[in-house]
């Protein structure tokens, strides 16, 4: 089936890539397969990870839908977009119909990603894992691909403003082996182990990223627990709960 929007709009992302002069470095995609379905897992520091996500997968010649919120399918740029991309929309009152979209896809041969943590992680640790994608995988027999993003959250996180101009700022994917979810196995198990792998491959991305903060006020986007200024998981939680 021909993609009339999804690689066009891969062309335009690679040329806005080179003109702000990104140094993207991915290790692992040939960890995802070829054919068949498969549950894209990854870590969420930014609102431009799907993007990253996606890149990682196209040496393996494959596109991922992503489950996505349902309100940015109601925007009137990134909607259309959207669906045409044939990402899944996800309305949190309704979450049985993505799921069964969902479902449906990866059961045809589609490469679905997910975002166990929900919402992005201010802390750029790892929050909780809900159990949806361990979920997805035992109903419909497919693999789940764990997988780390590192350093989109310079370019465009919560809280602080889009640096898209020409910066070299660089990006690290980190993409691991496949993790069976078998029907005879507890959701929560898996996705315990899942959200562990995806822990060591976020670990091995902020090892291998290439700098370090400039200075006191570039610790922002480095987590406590590294010593940068970030806040801290703890910190997030009691904001939030106010």
């Amino acid at each position: 089936m021909a993609e009339l929007v999804y690689r066009p709009v891969i062309g335009l992302a690679r040329t806005l890539f080179k003109a702000w002069d990104l140094k993207i470095e991915c290790q692992g995609s040939e960890n995802i397969p070829r054919t068949g379905g498969a549950v894209l897992v990854s870590n969420h520091i930014s609102y431009l990870d799907f993007v990253f996500n996606g890149l990682a997968a196209l040496p393996q010649k494959r596109l991922v839908r992503f489950m996505a919120k349902e309100s940015v399918f109601r925007h009137k740029v990134s909607g259309p977009l959207m669906r045409g991309m044939k990402h899944i929309p996800v309305d949190r009152k309704q979450g049985e119909t993505a799921y069964a979209h969902a479902l449906e896809s990866l059961r045809s041969g589609e490469i679905i990603g997910v975002f166990p943590e929900a919402t992005i992680s201010e802390s750029f640790t790892l929050k909780s894992f809900k159990t949806g994608a361990a979920r997805l995988a035992q109903d419909a027999g497919v693999p789940l691909i764990p997988m780390a993003v590192w350093g989109t959250q310079r370019l465009w996180t919560k809280g602080h403003p889009r640096n898209f101009k020409r910066s070299h700022i660089p990006v690290t994917i980190r993409v691991g082996e496949a993790l069976e979810a078998t029907r005879d196995e507890y959701a929560g198990v898996i996705t315990r182990r899942l959200r562990a792998r995806v822990g060591e491959l976020l670990e091995a991305a902020q090892r291998a990223y290439p700098v370090r903060p400039r200075n006191a006020e570039d610790t922002w986007w480095m987590p406590a627990h590294l010593g940068g200024t970030a806040p801290t998981p703890e910190a997030v939680k009691a904001a939030e709960s106010r």
